[in-house]
């Protein structure tokens, strides 16, 4: 696994590794939704974008994490933020998450395409044995968007996070292995129309 910055294109959707350049559209994509007050999620409050690209920055220096802004190809519009976490070299193993999108681009193409290009890259690049999924057990639409790619879900962690209201969290663990990976890359390729 070589950690790279990589800019990963679809047909409908681009992930450019996060630069400062991109806050302005992330904090319109961010205010779209009023992202940050979200009890389910970590999304930083526009006014925290330098300190959450920082933060990006060392952890991909760290080769932990690899953070991109998500962008609509046909309007070039930034709609939102995802990334890889947790990369463990040793192991050929990454989790997805840390992602949100802007409330008028959610239940569009936008969150299917772009998994499809990570997980592309993951076990076609990375040659990952998996990729896993985490999510807040209430984030009802984010468990639903996990399983409509075809990951699987493995189980709760239980008091697994503390959220910013101090409420504990359980967690639901979801994972694609590498032997998954040949007829669900079929699979999604057909729902977004890739030829």
């Amino acid at each position: 696994m070589k950690i790279e910055k990589t800019t990963l294109v679809g047909p409908r959707v681009k992930l450019e590794p996060l630069s400062l350049s991109h806050l302005p559209g992330l904090a319109r994509a961010i205010t779209d939704g009023a992202l940050w007050e979200v009890p389910v999620t970590f999304v930083p409050h526009p006014q925290d974008l330098p300190q959450f690209l920082s933060a990006a920055e060392s952890a991909f220096l760290s080769q932990r994490e690899l953070v991109f802004a998500t962008i609509d190809v046909a309007t070039d519009m930034i709609v939102g933020s995802t990334r890889f976490r947790c990369i463990d070299i040793p192991d050929q193993r990454v989790e997805i998450g840390f992602t949100f999108i802007a409330k008028s681009w959610q239940r569009t193409y936008i969150n299917t395409e772009a998994k499809y290009l990570m997980l592309r890259h993951a076990f076609e690049q990375w040659n990952c044995n998996r990729v896993e999924f985490l999510t807040d057990v209430l984030n009802t639409k984010s468990r639903t968007a996990i399983i409509r790619i075809g990951a699987r879900e493995e189980g709760t962690l239980r008091n697994h996070m503390v959220m910013r209201d101090g409420r504990i969290r359980d967690s639901v663990m979801f994972s694609i292995i590498g032997a998954e990976w040949p007829q669900l890359k079929i699979l999604l390729e057909s729902k977004l129309n890739i030829a």
